[in-house]
């Protein structure tokens, strides 16, 4: 019944994967179970640290930073504490980041529409995936209720995967760069966790700069 709605609403593969979601949530009985911690496996280490100075990023199910390298801590967020996603309660979140931190709005430059837009669809997309995760009620709840954009663009419900998206950045070190963000999914003891990692120009663009690169 539920694939012969998605056909008759012209649903894409995310988007009938999402509403298949919502409809396992609405028939759970009993008592829910919180959330298992998220951490950082042997397994996503191993592959961090293949990623060798080519940025890449750890993120968990509610787009929390769970590690980086020290080039993916340079690129995306290089005015935090690079050791910050190592205490649980202060990692940085990268919706967050995106909607309310005013140095990520300016690293996106005129891409941040395009940039805001995926991640209220990802996260919309986990909200299906984990209804039952309080700190990501609290996350969405507090976008709301402080960012207007996020509000709008969450009211429109779309969900987005973005396994690969591409956006031109503003970076105070390397000026202008083009930057492609490629997802994996990484599955260990139960838990999800995606490395994203920009592309060669971009990698090279900030290792050899020291001065404002030109568009």
């Amino acid at each position: 019944m539920l694939d012969a709605l998605a056909r008759a609403l012209g649903l894409d593969e995310v988007e009938r994967a999402h509403l298949h979601d919502l409809a396992r949530a609405s028939r759970r009985t009993g008592t829910r179970r919180r959330p298992a911690p998220e951490r950082v496996g042997d397994t996503t280490q191993q592959l961090l640290a293949a990623f060798g100075d080519a940025p890449a990023v750890v993120l968990g199910r509610r787009s929390d930073v769970l590690a980086w390298n020290r080039m993916g801590h340079t690129l995306f967020a290089g005015h935090l504490d690079p050791h910050i996603p190592d205490q649980p309660d202060q990692r940085p979140n990268t919706a967050w980041l995106v909607f309310l931190d005013a140095h990520t709005r300016d690293l996106y430059a005129e891409d941040w529409p395009k940039k805001a837009r995926d991640v209220v669809g990802k996260l919309r997309l986990a909200a299906g995936q984990h209804p039952d995760d309080p700190r990501l009620a609290a996350l969405i709840g507090e976008l709301t209720m402080k960012s207007p954009e996020f509000a709008s663009m969450w009211s429109e419900h779309r969900v987005r995967r973005w396994d690969l998206a591409t956006y031109r950045m503003h970076h105070p070190v390397v000026g202008q760069a083009g930057i492609a963000s490629a997802v994996r999914s990484v599955r260990q003891a139960g838990r999800t966790e995606a490395a994203g990692s920009p592309n060669q120009a971009g990698e090279s663009a900030l290792t050899t700069a020291r001065t404002p690169a030109r568009a």
